[in-house]
Protein backbone atom coordinates (compact mmCIF):
# COMPACT_ATOMS: atom_id res chain seq x y z
CA UNK A 1 0.00 0.00 0.00
CA UNK A 2 1.24 3.59 -1.07
CA UNK A 3 1.87 5.31 2.10
CA UNK A 4 3.16 8.33 3.98
CA UNK A 5 4.91 6.41 6.39
CA UNK A 6 6.80 7.04 9.53
CA UNK A 7 10.81 8.07 8.22
CA UNK A 8 9.58 9.82 4.68
CA UNK A 9 10.87 12.56 3.79
CA UNK A 10 8.46 16.15 4.92
CA UNK A 11 6.21 17.26 2.06
CA UNK A 12 7.47 20.67 0.55
CA UNK A 13 5.15 22.97 -1.18
CA UNK A 14 6.21 23.37 -4.74
CA UNK A 15 6.46 27.02 -5.68
CA UNK A 16 2.95 28.31 -7.08
CA UNK A 17 4.46 28.58 -10.69
CA UNK A 18 7.46 26.04 -11.31
CA UNK A 19 9.06 26.53 -14.72
CA UNK A 20 7.69 24.07 -17.44
CA UNK A 21 10.59 21.94 -17.95
CA UNK A 22 12.73 23.33 -15.20
CA UNK A 23 15.04 20.24 -13.87
CA UNK A 24 17.99 22.42 -11.66
CA UNK A 25 16.35 22.55 -8.50
CA UNK A 26 17.87 23.40 -5.80
CA UNK A 27 17.78 20.48 -3.20
CA UNK A 28 16.10 21.89 -0.19
CA UNK A 29 13.01 23.18 -2.21
CA UNK A 30 12.59 19.92 -3.91
CA UNK A 31 9.01 18.69 -3.38
CA UNK A 32 8.73 15.14 -2.04
CA UNK A 33 5.71 12.92 -3.53
CA UNK A 34 3.29 11.89 -1.23
CA UNK A 35 3.42 8.63 -2.41
CA UNK A 36 6.39 5.81 -2.37
CA UNK A 37 7.11 3.74 -5.19
CA UNK A 38 9.10 0.52 -4.68
CA UNK A 39 9.72 -1.05 -8.14
CA UNK A 40 8.92 -4.02 -6.80
CA UNK A 41 5.12 -3.17 -5.49
CA UNK A 42 4.72 -1.20 -9.30
CA UNK A 43 0.69 -2.45 -9.90
CA UNK A 44 0.73 -4.37 -13.28
CA UNK A 45 -2.17 -4.67 -15.74
CA UNK A 46 -2.59 -8.43 -14.35
CA UNK A 47 -2.69 -7.30 -10.84
CA UNK A 48 -5.24 -4.59 -11.90
CA UNK A 49 -7.97 -6.77 -13.91
CA UNK A 50 -7.53 -9.33 -11.18
CA UNK A 51 -8.98 -6.54 -9.10
CA UNK A 52 -11.48 -5.87 -11.69
CA UNK A 53 -12.46 -9.49 -12.29
CA UNK A 54 -13.01 -10.06 -8.22
CA UNK A 55 -15.54 -7.40 -8.65
CA UNK A 56 -17.33 -9.78 -10.93
CA UNK A 57 -18.17 -12.56 -9.08
CA UNK A 58 -18.85 -9.95 -5.88
CA UNK A 59 -21.24 -8.39 -7.98
CA UNK A 60 -24.01 -9.01 -5.25
CA UNK A 61 -26.07 -11.88 -7.02
CA UNK A 62 -25.89 -14.23 -4.33
CA UNK A 63 -26.30 -12.16 -0.98
CA UNK A 64 -27.73 -9.09 -1.44
CA UNK A 65 -30.33 -9.78 -4.31
CA UNK A 66 -31.52 -13.23 -4.46
CA UNK A 67 -30.83 -13.83 -1.14
CA UNK A 68 -32.81 -11.32 -0.10
CA UNK A 69 -35.31 -12.18 -2.48
CA UNK A 70 -35.49 -16.28 -1.78
CA UNK A 71 -35.74 -15.21 1.96
CA UNK A 72 -38.73 -12.62 1.69
CA UNK A 73 -40.10 -15.15 -0.32
CA UNK A 74 -40.08 -18.56 2.06
CA UNK A 75 -41.40 -15.86 4.38
CA UNK A 76 -44.81 -14.86 2.39
CA UNK A 77 -45.31 -18.62 1.84
CA UNK A 78 -45.30 -19.05 5.26
CA UNK A 79 -47.57 -15.99 6.32
CA UNK A 80 -50.01 -16.97 3.72
CA UNK A 81 -52.99 -14.47 3.35
CA UNK A 82 -52.41 -12.82 6.57
CA UNK A 83 -48.64 -11.72 5.59
CA UNK A 84 -48.10 -11.72 9.49
CA UNK A 85 -45.45 -14.07 11.64
CA UNK A 86 -44.20 -14.15 14.90
CA UNK A 87 -40.61 -13.34 15.01
CA UNK A 88 -38.47 -12.04 18.12
CA UNK A 89 -41.31 -11.94 20.80
CA UNK A 90 -44.05 -10.01 18.67
CA UNK A 91 -46.33 -9.89 15.71
CA UNK A 92 -44.70 -8.31 12.46
CA UNK A 93 -45.29 -8.19 9.18
CA UNK A 94 -43.16 -9.13 6.71
CA UNK A 95 -41.82 -6.01 5.61
CA UNK A 96 -41.10 -5.11 9.44
CA UNK A 97 -39.48 -8.24 9.40
CA UNK A 98 -37.17 -7.81 6.55
CA UNK A 99 -36.01 -4.09 7.68
CA UNK A 100 -35.54 -5.41 11.04
CA UNK A 101 -32.97 -7.70 10.24
CA UNK A 102 -31.34 -5.73 7.95
CA UNK A 103 -30.82 -3.50 10.89
CA UNK A 104 -29.46 -6.80 13.12
CA UNK A 105 -26.92 -7.75 10.49
CA UNK A 106 -25.64 -3.83 10.07
CA UNK A 107 -25.62 -3.72 13.63
CA UNK A 108 -23.02 -7.18 13.65
CA UNK A 109 -20.98 -5.34 11.08
CA UNK A 110 -19.78 -2.73 12.75
CA UNK A 111 -18.25 -4.81 15.31
CA UNK A 112 -16.05 -6.77 12.71
CA UNK A 113 -14.88 -3.51 10.88
CA UNK A 114 -14.00 -2.16 14.31
CA UNK A 115 -11.97 -5.49 15.01
CA UNK A 116 -10.73 -5.86 11.76
CA UNK A 117 -10.54 -2.43 10.47
CA UNK A 118 -8.62 -1.23 13.23
CA UNK A 119 -5.28 -3.36 12.41
CA UNK A 120 -5.62 -3.73 8.49
CA UNK A 121 -3.22 -0.97 7.36
CA UNK A 122 -0.43 -2.76 9.43
CA UNK A 123 1.61 -5.43 7.57
CA UNK A 124 1.25 -7.77 4.57
CA UNK A 125 -0.69 -10.59 5.56
CA UNK A 126 -4.05 -8.12 5.21
CA UNK A 127 -5.16 -9.61 1.81
CA UNK A 128 -5.88 -12.73 4.20
CA UNK A 129 -8.66 -10.77 5.68
CA UNK A 130 -10.75 -10.57 2.39
CA UNK A 131 -9.95 -14.07 1.77
CA UNK A 132 -11.11 -15.70 5.14
CA UNK A 133 -14.44 -13.37 4.79
CA UNK A 134 -15.06 -14.32 0.76
CA UNK A 135 -14.75 -18.36 2.31
CA UNK A 136 -17.29 -18.00 4.67
CA UNK A 137 -19.48 -15.89 1.75
CA UNK A 138 -19.08 -18.80 -0.54
CA UNK A 139 -20.33 -21.17 2.41
CA UNK A 140 -23.21 -19.37 2.63
CA UNK A 141 -24.06 -19.25 -1.00
CA UNK A 142 -23.75 -23.07 -1.43
CA UNK A 143 -26.29 -22.80 1.99
CA UNK A 144 -28.90 -21.54 0.16
CA UNK A 145 -29.32 -25.18 -1.79
CA UNK A 146 -30.41 -26.92 1.09
CA UNK A 147 -33.12 -23.64 2.22
CA UNK A 148 -36.10 -23.71 -0.53
CA UNK A 149 -39.06 -24.41 1.44
CA UNK A 150 -41.88 -21.92 3.86
CA UNK A 151 -41.02 -24.29 7.03
CA UNK A 152 -36.90 -23.13 6.65
CA UNK A 153 -37.89 -19.10 6.74
CA UNK A 154 -36.57 -19.58 9.85
CA UNK A 155 -32.92 -20.55 8.77
CA UNK A 156 -33.45 -17.90 6.08
CA UNK A 157 -33.35 -15.34 8.75
CA UNK A 158 -30.00 -16.71 9.48
CA UNK A 159 -28.58 -16.95 6.34
CA UNK A 160 -29.97 -13.73 5.00
CA UNK A 161 -27.91 -11.79 8.05
CA UNK A 162 -24.76 -13.61 7.89
CA UNK A 163 -25.19 -13.41 3.70
CA UNK A 164 -25.28 -9.33 4.36
CA UNK A 165 -22.55 -9.40 6.60
CA UNK A 166 -20.06 -11.96 4.46
CA UNK A 167 -21.26 -9.60 1.09
CA UNK A 168 -20.23 -6.09 2.75
CA UNK A 169 -17.28 -6.65 4.89
CA UNK A 170 -15.95 -7.97 1.45
CA UNK A 171 -16.62 -5.60 -0.44
CA UNK A 172 -15.33 -3.26 1.45
CA UNK A 173 -12.04 -4.76 2.25
CA UNK A 174 -11.79 -5.32 -1.56
CA UNK A 175 -12.40 -1.10 -2.20
CA UNK A 176 -10.08 -0.13 0.10
CA UNK A 177 -7.40 -1.46 -2.11
CA UNK A 178 -7.86 0.51 -5.10
CA UNK A 179 -6.44 3.77 -3.29
CA UNK A 180 -3.07 1.55 -3.14
CA UNK A 181 -3.57 -0.18 -5.80
CA UNK A 182 -4.21 2.79 -8.13
CA UNK A 183 -1.28 5.16 -6.21
CA UNK A 184 1.37 2.41 -7.43
CA UNK A 185 0.73 2.42 -11.00
CA UNK A 186 3.31 3.68 -13.60
CA UNK A 187 1.36 6.67 -14.52
CA UNK A 188 1.41 7.88 -11.11
CA UNK A 189 5.58 7.31 -10.70
CA UNK A 190 5.46 9.27 -13.95
CA UNK A 191 3.72 12.15 -12.19
CA UNK A 192 5.91 11.92 -8.82
CA UNK A 193 8.84 11.85 -11.14
CA UNK A 194 7.77 15.29 -12.88
CA UNK A 195 6.47 16.80 -9.15
CA UNK A 196 9.68 16.41 -7.53
CA UNK A 197 11.42 17.27 -10.95
CA UNK A 198 9.72 20.97 -10.94
CA UNK A 199 7.92 20.22 -13.85
CA UNK A 200 4.35 20.16 -12.23
CA UNK A 201 2.36 21.40 -9.46
CA UNK A 202 1.43 19.88 -6.31
CA UNK A 203 -2.20 20.72 -7.58
CA UNK A 204 -1.66 19.03 -10.58
CA UNK A 205 0.67 15.89 -9.24
CA UNK A 206 -3.22 15.64 -6.93
CA UNK A 207 -5.17 15.95 -9.99
CA UNK A 208 -3.64 13.30 -11.96
CA UNK A 209 -4.11 10.98 -8.39
CA UNK A 210 -7.63 11.74 -7.89
CA UNK A 211 -8.40 10.80 -11.96
CA UNK A 212 -6.31 7.76 -11.43
CA UNK A 213 -8.64 6.33 -8.81
CA UNK A 214 -11.53 7.64 -10.38
CA UNK A 215 -10.28 5.45 -13.51
CA UNK A 216 -9.87 2.92 -11.58
CA UNK A 217 -13.31 2.80 -9.41
CA UNK A 218 -15.43 3.51 -12.55
CA UNK A 219 -13.28 0.74 -14.50
CA UNK A 220 -13.99 -2.09 -11.86
CA UNK A 221 -17.93 -0.88 -11.80
CA UNK A 222 -18.18 -0.30 -15.58
CA UNK A 223 -16.42 -4.50 -16.23
CA UNK A 224 -18.29 -5.78 -13.39
CA UNK A 225 -22.01 -4.57 -14.97
CA UNK A 226 -20.48 -6.02 -18.22
CA UNK A 227 -20.09 -9.48 -17.21
CA UNK A 228 -23.13 -9.36 -14.64
CA UNK A 229 -25.28 -9.24 -17.59
CA UNK A 230 -23.46 -12.37 -19.36
CA UNK A 231 -24.27 -13.98 -15.97
CA UNK A 232 -28.21 -12.81 -15.88
CA UNK A 233 -28.10 -14.46 -19.36
CA UNK A 234 -26.79 -17.33 -18.06
CA UNK A 235 -29.25 -17.87 -14.92
CA UNK A 236 -32.44 -17.04 -17.49
CA UNK A 237 -31.57 -20.31 -19.41
CA UNK A 238 -31.02 -22.16 -15.90
CA UNK A 239 -34.56 -21.08 -14.93
CA UNK A 240 -35.78 -22.05 -17.97
CA UNK A 241 -34.08 -25.46 -17.51
CA UNK A 242 -35.76 -25.29 -14.06
CA UNK A 243 -39.19 -24.48 -15.26
CA UNK A 244 -39.17 -22.26 -12.78
CA UNK A 245 -42.77 -20.97 -13.93
CA UNK A 246 -44.38 -24.43 -13.45
CA UNK A 247 -44.60 -24.67 -9.81
CA UNK A 248 -44.56 -22.83 -6.09
CA UNK A 249 -41.79 -25.43 -5.63
CA UNK A 250 -39.88 -25.13 -9.07
CA UNK A 251 -39.49 -21.27 -8.31
CA UNK A 252 -38.54 -22.10 -4.70
CA UNK A 253 -35.64 -24.22 -5.98
CA UNK A 254 -34.95 -21.83 -8.65
CA UNK A 255 -33.79 -19.07 -6.37
CA UNK A 256 -31.76 -21.35 -4.72
CA UNK A 257 -29.67 -22.73 -7.38
CA UNK A 258 -29.16 -19.13 -8.90
CA UNK A 259 -27.34 -17.48 -5.81
CA UNK A 260 -25.68 -21.11 -5.80
CA UNK A 261 -24.61 -20.78 -9.59
CA UNK A 262 -23.61 -17.41 -8.95
CA UNK A 263 -21.60 -18.37 -6.14
CA UNK A 264 -19.75 -20.44 -8.00
CA UNK A 265 -18.62 -17.43 -10.37
CA UNK A 266 -18.00 -15.61 -7.74
CA UNK A 267 -15.27 -18.03 -6.09
CA UNK A 268 -13.73 -18.26 -10.02
CA UNK A 269 -13.23 -14.93 -10.58
CA UNK A 270 -12.09 -14.41 -6.55
CA UNK A 271 -9.08 -16.71 -7.53
CA UNK A 272 -6.78 -14.00 -9.89
CA UNK A 273 -6.50 -11.84 -6.90
CA UNK A 274 -5.57 -13.80 -4.18
CA UNK A 275 -2.97 -15.01 -6.54
CA UNK A 276 -1.88 -11.80 -8.19
CA UNK A 277 -2.36 -8.97 -5.35
CA UNK A 278 0.79 -7.27 -4.29
CA UNK A 279 1.28 -7.76 -0.73
CA UNK A 280 2.49 -4.23 -0.05
CA UNK A 281 3.50 -3.31 3.25
CA UNK A 282 1.35 -1.28 5.60
CA UNK A 283 2.97 0.68 8.80
CA UNK A 284 5.12 -0.75 10.42
CA UNK A 285 4.23 -1.75 14.17
CA UNK A 286 6.94 -1.31 15.95
CA UNK A 287 7.49 -3.20 18.80
CA UNK A 288 4.04 -3.83 19.49
CA UNK A 289 1.69 -6.17 17.83
CA UNK A 290 -0.16 -6.01 15.02
CA UNK A 291 -3.73 -6.04 17.43
CA UNK A 292 -2.59 -3.86 19.66
CA UNK A 293 -1.07 -1.40 17.16
CA UNK A 294 -4.67 -1.36 15.55
CA UNK A 295 -6.43 -0.64 18.41
CA UNK A 296 -4.01 2.00 19.36
CA UNK A 297 -4.38 3.64 15.85
CA UNK A 298 -7.93 3.05 15.92
CA UNK A 299 -8.25 5.12 19.06
CA UNK A 300 -5.91 7.75 17.81
CA UNK A 301 -7.99 8.19 14.66
CA UNK A 302 -11.28 8.53 16.56
CA UNK A 303 -9.90 11.26 18.89
CA UNK A 304 -7.86 13.64 16.35
CA UNK A 305 -10.66 12.82 13.38
CA UNK A 306 -12.15 16.29 14.65
CA UNK A 307 -8.42 18.14 13.10
CA UNK A 308 -10.07 16.58 9.95
CA UNK A 309 -13.38 18.69 9.74
CA UNK A 310 -13.74 18.29 5.89
CA UNK A 311 -13.41 14.08 6.21
CA UNK A 312 -15.78 14.96 9.53
CA UNK A 313 -18.57 17.06 7.20
CA UNK A 314 -18.26 14.10 4.95
CA UNK A 315 -18.70 11.26 7.28
CA UNK A 316 -21.62 13.10 8.20
CA UNK A 317 -23.08 13.61 4.87
CA UNK A 318 -22.34 10.36 3.58
CA UNK A 319 -24.07 8.92 7.00
CA UNK A 320 -27.40 10.70 6.61
CA UNK A 321 -27.19 9.68 2.24
CA UNK A 322 -26.54 6.37 2.60
CA UNK A 323 -28.82 5.65 5.51
CA UNK A 324 -31.71 6.97 2.72
CA UNK A 325 -30.18 5.01 -0.19
CA UNK A 326 -29.85 2.10 1.56
CA UNK A 327 -33.26 1.97 3.43
CA UNK A 328 -34.98 3.42 -0.21
CA UNK A 329 -33.50 0.43 -2.02
CA UNK A 330 -34.82 -1.96 0.54
CA UNK A 331 -38.31 -0.49 1.15
CA UNK A 332 -38.68 -0.33 -3.17
CA UNK A 333 -37.32 -3.81 -3.30
CA UNK A 334 -40.15 -5.25 -1.22
CA UNK A 335 -42.64 -2.86 -3.54
CA UNK A 336 -41.22 -4.22 -6.51
CA UNK A 337 -40.96 -8.38 -5.17
CA UNK A 338 -44.64 -7.73 -4.45
CA UNK A 339 -45.48 -5.98 -8.23
CA UNK A 340 -44.00 -8.87 -9.80
CA UNK A 341 -45.01 -11.90 -7.63
CA UNK A 342 -41.93 -12.64 -6.64
CA UNK A 343 -41.18 -14.05 -9.81
CA UNK A 344 -37.64 -15.60 -10.40
CA UNK A 345 -37.51 -15.34 -14.29
CA UNK A 346 -39.26 -11.85 -14.21
CA UNK A 347 -36.95 -10.54 -11.27
CA UNK A 348 -34.20 -11.80 -13.40
CA UNK A 349 -34.96 -9.69 -16.35
CA UNK A 350 -35.79 -6.61 -14.32
CA UNK A 351 -31.80 -7.07 -12.97
CA UNK A 352 -30.98 -7.65 -16.52
CA UNK A 353 -32.36 -3.93 -17.48
CA UNK A 354 -30.86 -2.61 -14.32
CA UNK A 355 -27.24 -3.87 -14.90
CA UNK A 356 -27.84 -2.55 -18.65
CA UNK A 357 -28.40 0.80 -17.25
CA UNK A 358 -25.71 0.57 -14.22
CA UNK A 359 -23.17 -0.10 -17.15
CA UNK A 360 -24.36 3.02 -19.53
CA UNK A 361 -24.50 5.18 -16.36
CA UNK A 362 -21.32 4.76 -14.96
CA UNK A 363 -19.65 5.19 -18.34
CA UNK A 364 -21.34 7.83 -19.05
CA UNK A 365 -20.19 9.35 -15.72
CA UNK A 366 -16.89 8.60 -16.16
CA UNK A 367 -16.54 9.78 -19.74
CA UNK A 368 -18.13 13.23 -19.02
CA UNK A 369 -15.65 13.70 -15.92
CA UNK A 370 -12.65 12.69 -18.10
CA UNK A 371 -13.73 14.84 -20.99
CA UNK A 372 -14.91 18.22 -18.83
CA UNK A 373 -12.00 17.62 -16.18
CA UNK A 374 -14.81 17.31 -13.44
CA UNK A 375 -13.62 16.22 -9.34
CA UNK A 376 -15.02 13.91 -7.60
CA UNK A 377 -17.57 16.08 -5.67
CA UNK A 378 -19.40 17.60 -8.66
CA UNK A 379 -19.98 13.88 -10.19
CA UNK A 380 -21.36 13.02 -6.79
CA UNK A 381 -23.42 16.00 -6.02
CA UNK A 382 -24.99 14.44 -9.64
CA UNK A 383 -26.04 11.35 -7.86
CA UNK A 384 -27.19 12.88 -4.61
CA UNK A 385 -29.68 15.00 -6.82
CA UNK A 386 -30.83 12.09 -8.06
CA UNK A 387 -31.42 9.61 -4.86
CA UNK A 388 -33.51 12.70 -4.14
CA UNK A 389 -34.98 12.15 -6.79
CA UNK A 390 -35.74 8.89 -6.24
CA UNK A 391 -37.46 9.03 -2.80
CA UNK A 392 -39.74 12.01 -4.15
CA UNK A 393 -41.10 9.42 -7.06
CA UNK A 394 -41.85 7.00 -3.95
CA UNK A 395 -43.55 9.78 -1.83
CA UNK A 396 -45.61 10.68 -4.50
CA UNK A 397 -47.12 6.78 -4.30
CA UNK A 398 -48.10 7.66 -0.89
CA UNK A 399 -51.13 9.75 -2.22
CA UNK A 400 -52.04 8.39 -5.56
CA UNK A 401 -52.39 4.87 -6.90
CA UNK A 402 -51.40 7.00 -10.48
CA UNK A 403 -47.93 6.71 -9.52
CA UNK A 404 -45.39 6.19 -7.16
CA UNK A 405 -44.09 1.96 -7.38
CA UNK A 406 -47.64 0.85 -7.70
CA UNK A 407 -47.81 -0.31 -11.15
CA UNK A 408 -45.62 -3.07 -13.17
CA UNK A 409 -44.28 -0.57 -15.83
CA UNK A 410 -42.96 1.78 -12.83
CA UNK A 411 -40.23 -0.86 -11.65
CA UNK A 412 -38.81 -1.68 -15.57
CA UNK A 413 -38.89 2.63 -15.31
CA UNK A 414 -36.87 2.16 -11.77
CA UNK A 415 -34.83 -0.11 -12.97
CA UNK A 416 -33.31 2.22 -16.01
CA UNK A 417 -33.48 5.46 -13.39
CA UNK A 418 -31.70 3.82 -11.16
CA UNK A 419 -28.85 2.10 -12.86
CA UNK A 420 -27.97 5.49 -15.17
CA UNK A 421 -28.53 8.53 -12.21
CA UNK A 422 -28.64 6.32 -9.06
CA UNK A 423 -26.11 3.45 -9.23
CA UNK A 424 -22.91 5.66 -9.83
CA UNK A 425 -23.17 6.08 -6.12
CA UNK A 426 -21.45 3.25 -5.40
CA UNK A 427 -18.13 4.01 -7.23
CA UNK A 428 -18.19 7.85 -6.12
CA UNK A 429 -19.07 8.10 -2.58
CA UNK A 430 -16.23 5.66 -2.20
CA UNK A 431 -13.51 7.56 -4.46
CA UNK A 432 -14.88 9.88 -1.94
CA UNK A 433 -13.76 8.45 0.87
CA UNK A 434 -10.27 8.02 -0.79
CA UNK A 435 -10.41 11.79 -1.15
CA UNK A 436 -10.45 12.42 2.44
CA UNK A 437 -8.54 9.46 3.77
CA UNK A 438 -5.11 9.90 4.79
CA UNK A 439 -2.68 8.30 2.59
CA UNK A 440 -1.52 4.72 4.81
CA UNK A 441 -4.66 4.55 6.59
CA UNK A 442 -6.79 3.52 3.77
CA UNK A 443 -8.14 0.70 5.42
CA UNK A 444 -8.86 1.78 8.98
CA UNK A 445 -10.88 4.93 7.54
CA UNK A 446 -12.47 2.92 4.89
CA UNK A 447 -13.59 0.79 8.06
CA UNK A 448 -14.54 3.71 9.75
CA UNK A 449 -16.92 5.34 7.11
CA UNK A 450 -18.34 1.55 7.07
CA UNK A 451 -19.41 1.48 10.11
CA UNK A 452 -20.88 4.71 9.71
CA UNK A 453 -22.22 3.26 6.70
CA UNK A 454 -23.83 0.42 8.49
CA UNK A 455 -25.03 2.28 11.36
CA UNK A 456 -26.85 4.10 9.01
CA UNK A 457 -28.59 1.26 7.71
CA UNK A 458 -29.16 -0.36 11.22
CA UNK A 459 -31.05 3.03 11.94
CA UNK A 460 -32.84 3.52 8.65
CA UNK A 461 -34.70 0.52 8.33
CA UNK A 462 -35.76 0.40 12.45
CA UNK A 463 -37.31 3.69 12.02
CA UNK A 464 -38.98 2.81 8.98
CA UNK A 465 -40.04 -0.60 9.57
CA UNK A 466 -41.81 1.54 13.09
CA UNK A 467 -43.04 3.48 10.45
CA UNK A 468 -44.88 0.58 8.65
CA UNK A 469 -46.30 -0.63 11.74
CA UNK A 470 -47.67 2.44 12.80
CA UNK A 471 -49.33 3.65 9.89
CA UNK A 472 -49.79 -0.08 8.23
CA UNK A 473 -48.76 1.61 4.92
CA UNK A 474 -45.53 0.08 3.15
CA UNK A 475 -45.00 3.40 1.39
CA UNK A 476 -45.11 5.95 4.59
CA UNK A 477 -41.46 5.76 4.99
CA UNK A 478 -40.80 7.71 1.57
CA UNK A 479 -42.21 10.68 3.70
CA UNK A 480 -38.74 10.25 5.78
CA UNK A 481 -36.25 9.39 3.24
CA UNK A 482 -37.39 12.48 1.06
CA UNK A 483 -36.42 14.53 3.64
CA UNK A 484 -33.21 12.69 4.44
CA UNK A 485 -32.17 12.77 1.26
CA UNK A 486 -32.64 16.30 0.71
CA UNK A 487 -31.04 17.14 3.93
CA UNK A 488 -27.96 15.28 3.23
CA UNK A 489 -27.48 16.41 -0.11
CA UNK A 490 -27.52 20.03 0.88
CA UNK A 491 -24.94 19.63 3.55
CA UNK A 492 -22.68 17.85 1.32
CA UNK A 493 -22.60 20.36 -1.60
CA UNK A 494 -21.94 23.22 0.82
CA UNK A 495 -20.02 21.53 3.60
CA UNK A 496 -17.60 19.45 2.27
CA UNK A 497 -14.56 21.08 0.71
CA UNK A 498 -11.42 18.56 -0.84
CA UNK A 499 -9.26 21.27 -0.66
CA UNK A 500 -9.57 21.92 2.76
CA UNK A 501 -9.13 17.95 3.30
CA UNK A 502 -5.93 17.57 2.02
CA UNK A 503 -4.49 20.38 4.24
CA UNK A 504 -6.17 19.09 6.70
CA UNK A 505 -5.07 15.21 6.16
CA UNK A 506 -0.87 16.51 5.67
CA UNK A 507 -1.64 17.57 9.15
CA UNK A 508 -2.49 14.57 10.09
CA UNK A 509 -0.02 12.81 9.06
CA UNK A 510 2.17 15.05 10.36
CA UNK A 511 1.68 14.80 14.03
CA UNK A 512 0.72 10.91 13.78
CA UNK A 513 4.00 10.84 12.91
CA UNK A 514 5.63 12.66 14.71
CA UNK A 515 3.29 10.73 17.59
CA UNK A 516 4.82 7.06 16.29
CA UNK A 517 8.44 8.13 16.27
CA UNK A 518 8.40 9.56 20.04
CA UNK A 519 6.51 6.14 20.79
CA UNK A 520 9.70 4.26 19.38
CA UNK A 521 11.74 6.24 21.05
CA UNK A 522 10.21 5.83 24.49
CA UNK A 523 10.24 2.21 24.18
CA UNK A 524 13.63 1.93 22.81
CA UNK A 525 14.72 4.02 26.16
CA UNK A 526 12.77 1.16 28.24
CA UNK A 527 14.62 -1.56 26.70
CA UNK A 528 17.38 0.34 27.22
CA UNK A 529 16.97 0.78 30.84
CA UNK A 530 16.04 -3.08 30.92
Amino acid sequence: MASNEPGLAALNAPAENPIKGAVDVPIDDTPVAPDQFNPKYESTKKEIWSYYVYYIGDNGLTLFNFGPTAFQNLMYQAAGDSEILHFMGRDRTINSIVLLCNGISFAIQIVVFLILGSFADFGTWRPNILIALSLIAFGIGFGWLGVHTQEDWHIGVGLYIVGLIAYQTTITFWTATFPGLARNTKDLRVKAEELTEGRITRAEYDFADMMKRNELANTAFYVQSIFEIAILAIIVGIMFGLHVNDSEANNNWGLSVLIAFATGVWMLCAVPWFLFEKRRPGQDPGRTNIIMAGIKQLGYAITQIWQLRQSLAYLVGYFLLGDSLNTTVTVIGTLQNEIVAYNSLQLTYLLIVGIAAQAVGIGAFWQIQKRYRLSTKAMFTVVAICIVILDGWGMIGTWTQAFGFHRTWEVWVYQAFYGLFVCPWYSYSQTMISEVTPRGREFLFFSLFSIVGKTSAFIGPLVSSAIIDDTGNNRSPFYFLFALSLVSCTWLFFFVDVGKSRIEQQDFLEKADRKMKLGTSVEEAEVAIA
